[in-house]
C-alpha cells in the first residue's frame, strides 16, 4: 500500500488540506451540522488531537486504518487524523452489513476500524468476525468495553503535524460497488487526490471562500470525499452536512444555512423538485453541479424553472479520483453532455469489443469512454489480474459506452453492461428513461432487459410516480410507445415505490433485472420483428 523508501525530498499529503486550510482560514467555518460548527483551527487541532490518540493505539506510516462514519464532523476529524499520520483511510459504506464490513477489514489489512456509535450494531460484529479492534466515536460514554477515541484523545499528545508521504503512496483504498462480484479497493495516491482537488478548483468549479456547499452526498463515496470535503476545504468554503439525505430535510438544509452551490447526484435533484411541490420557499444557490450517474434532460429543465439555478454535469469514477470530465466553468453547460477532460487528463473513445489493447476511435463515433492521466487510480489492492483487465496500455477502461464529438464533449450513452439486446438490436436504457422521465408523472425510471425467449432480452421499466399522480401503467407504456421506435419501447411498466440505489445514487439495474427475470418466461404474440 505504500512505499517506505519514500525520498527525503518528496512530500505531499492530502491532510494537508486540513493544516494549511487552518493557517489560512482559521477563524472561518468549515463545517457546520445542524446548530453545530467548526471553525477551520479547531478541525485541524481536533485532526491533531485524534491523531496523537491513534498514535499511541499503535497506527503508523503505510497502516490501513478503517472508518465506518456518517456526514457528521467526526468524519472530517478522523478522516484528516488517519493521513496526518501517513496511514491509509478505508471508508466503510454506511448501510453495509457485519459480513460485508467484515470482508472490508480483511481485504484491506485494516490494523483498526473508528466507527460511530450508531452504526457499532454492524461495525462491531463485523470487526469481531474480522479480528480488528474497534474504537468509537459520538458514543456519550464507552460501549461494551469499546474505548471512546475522544477519551483517547484527551490522554493523548497530539502530533504536530502531519507525516509527509511521498506523491506515489496510497492516501486511500475506496471500495467499488460490488455489483459483479466481490467489492474491489481502488487505491488513490496522495499526488491524485491532491492534483484531483487542485484541478477542481483552479479550472473546473465555480467555486470560492465565500461558499457555502451543500454537503448531503456520502462522504465514505469518492464524489462526497474529494468534491465536496477535500475541494471545498482547499478553498475555504464551509460546508454544511445533513447526516441523512431526503429532499425535504435537504430543502430546508439548503434554505436555513443560505447555501450558494448544490451538489448531488441525479436522484437528489429529483427529491429536491418533489420536496419544492409543498412550499413556495427556495435557496439562494448559485451554482448546482451533478455526478453519479446520467442526469435526464427533463430534470434539468424543472430544476431550472423551479430553483432558477443550472446544472453542471461532469462525470467521473471511483477508480479516477473521481473527476475525469465537467462542463467547466467560464462556459455555458451543455444539457445532457458530461463536458469536456479536465485539466492533465485525456478521455477518448475506444472500441469497446477489443480487450486486449486501445484502439481509438474518430471523432463521432461509440465506443467506450477510457482514460489516462493524473487522477487513474494505483490499481486495485491485490488484484493485479483485474488491475491489467481495467488499465490498458495506460487507459482507464470505464465500461461507459459514448461518443465525443468534434468540440471536445462527452456524450454518455449508458454502460456497456446495460445495453440491452433485442432482436439483435442495441437498445440503451438512458435513451428511454430520458423518454419516460419527461412524463409530468414520472419521478423517476429504470430501465433494464430480461431474458425472453423469443427476442433474446425483452425492455422491461419500473417507475417512480410524483406526488400525486394517478397515471396507470397502461398510459405510460402508450406513451413510450408513440416516442420510441418499436424495437425500443418498455413491453412492461411498473409502478414501484422507490429504486435500488448505489452509493453514488447510480439505479441497480442487477438488482431490478434479478427481481423480474421472469416476467417474459412465455414467448408474447410480438411480432420478431418488433
Amino acid at each position: 500500500m505504500s512505499d517506505m523508501s519514500t525520498p527525503s525530498f518528496s512530500a505531499l499529503s492530502v491532510a494537508a488540506i486540513a493544516k494549511e486550510s487552518a493557517s489560512r482560514f482559521g477563524d472561518r467555518v468549515a463545517l457546520r451540522v445542524g446548530d453545530s460548527q467548526t471553525t477551520y483551527a479547531e478541525l485541524w487541532d481536533q485532526a491533531r488531537a485524534y491523531a496523537g490518540a491513534l498514535r499511541e493505539s499503535g497506527i503508523g506510516a503505510g497502516d490501513a486504518v478503517a472508518m465506518l462514519i456518517p456526514n457528521v464532523t467526526d468524519f472530517a476529524r478522523v478522516y484528516y487524523a488517519i493521513l496526518s499520520l501517513g496511514a491509509v483511510v478505508v471508508p466503510i459504506h454506511a448501510l453495509l452489513k457485519a459480513e460485508e464490513i467484515a470482508f472490508v477489514l480483511r481485504d484491506s489489512d485494516s490494523k483498526l476500524l473508528v466507527c460511530a456509535a450508531p452504526l457499532l450494531g454492524e461495525g462491531a460484529r463485523g470487526a469481531g468476525q474480522a479480528g480488528v479492534p474497534v474504537v468509537s466515536v459520538l458514543s456519550p460514554s464507552p460501549v461494551d468495553g469499546i474505548a471512546r477515541l475522544e477519551d483517547l484523545a484527551a490522554a493523548s499528545a497530539p502530533i504536530v503535524t502531519f507525516v509527509p508521504r511521498a506523491p506515489m503512496d496510497t492516501a486511500t483504498i475506496l471500495y467499488t460497488s460490488g455489483t459483479t462480484g466481490k467489492p474491489k479497493g481502488a487505491m488513490g495516491s496522495h499526488f491524485a487526490l491532491v492534483e484531483q482537488v487542485n484541478v477542481l478548483l483552479l479550472s473546473t468549479f465555480n467555486m470560492n471562500s465565500t461558499d457555502v456547499v451543500f454537503g448531503g452526498l456520502p462522504l465514505f463515496h469518492t464524489f462526497g470525499q474529494t468534491c465536496t470535503l477535500n475541494t471545498a476545504l482547499r478553498a475555504g468554503a464551509t460546508v454544511v452536512l445533513l447526516p441523512r439525505f431526503d429532499g425535504e430535510s435537504a430543502l430546508r438544509t439548503l434554505i436555513d444555512s443560505e447555501c450558494t452551490i448544490m451538489m448531488g447526484v441525479p436522484t437528489m435533484y429529483m427529491a429536491l423538485l418533489a420536496a419544492a411541490k409543498k412550499t413556495t420557499e427556495r435557496p439562494k444557490l448559485r451554482y448546482a453541479i451533478s455526478g453519479g450517474s446520467a442526469l435526464p434532460l427533463a430534470v434539468i429543465e424543472r430544476f431550472r424553472a423551479e430553483f432558477g439555478v443550472e446544472i453542471y454535469e461532469g462525470y467521473g469514477l471511483t477508480e479516477t479520483s473521481p473527476v475525469a470530465a465537467f462542463n467547466h466553468i467560464g462556459d455555458t453547460p451543455r444539457p445532457g453532455s458530461i463536458g469536456t477532460a479536465i485539466w492533465g487528463v485525456d478521455v477518448e473513445i475506444a472500441n469497446a469489443d477489443t480487450e486486449d489493447s486501445i484502439e481509438l476511435l474518430p471523432t463521432g463515433e461509440l465506443g467506450e469512454l477510457v482514460i489516462r492521466g493524473h487522477n487513474v487510480m494505483s490499481g486495485y489492492l491485490n488484484l493485479p489480474d483485474e488491475t491489467n483487465k481495467a488499465i490498458v496500455d495506460g487507459w482507464f477502461r470505464t465500461g461507459d459506452l459514448g461518443t465525443k464529438d468534434s468540440d471536445g464533449y462527452l456524450w454518455i450513452v449508458d454502460r456497456k453492461k446495460d445495453m440491452i439486446l433485442r432482436n439483435g438490436y442495441n437498445v440503451y436504457p438512458r435513451e428511454v428513461e430520458e423518454v419516460l422521465s419527461a412524463h409530468p408523472s414520472v419521478s423517476n425510471s429504470g430501465v433494464f432487459g430480461v431474458p425472453h425467449p423469443l427476442h433474446g432480452q425483452e425492455i422491461f421499466a419500473c417507475v417512480v410516480l410524483a406526488a400525486g399522480s394517478t397515471v396507470v401503467e397502461d398510459e405510460l407504456f402508450e406513451y413510450a410507445k408513440s416516442k420510441l421506435a418499436a424495437y425500443k419501447y418498455p413491453r412492461r411498466v411498473l409502478h414501484v415505490e422507490s429504486l435500488p440505489l448505489g452509493p453514488s445514487g447510480k439505479v441497480l439495474k442487477r438488482e431490478l433485472a434479478a427481481r423480474h427475470v421472469g416476467a417474459f418466461s412465455v414467448a408474447e404474440h410480438v411480432p420478431a420483428g418488433q
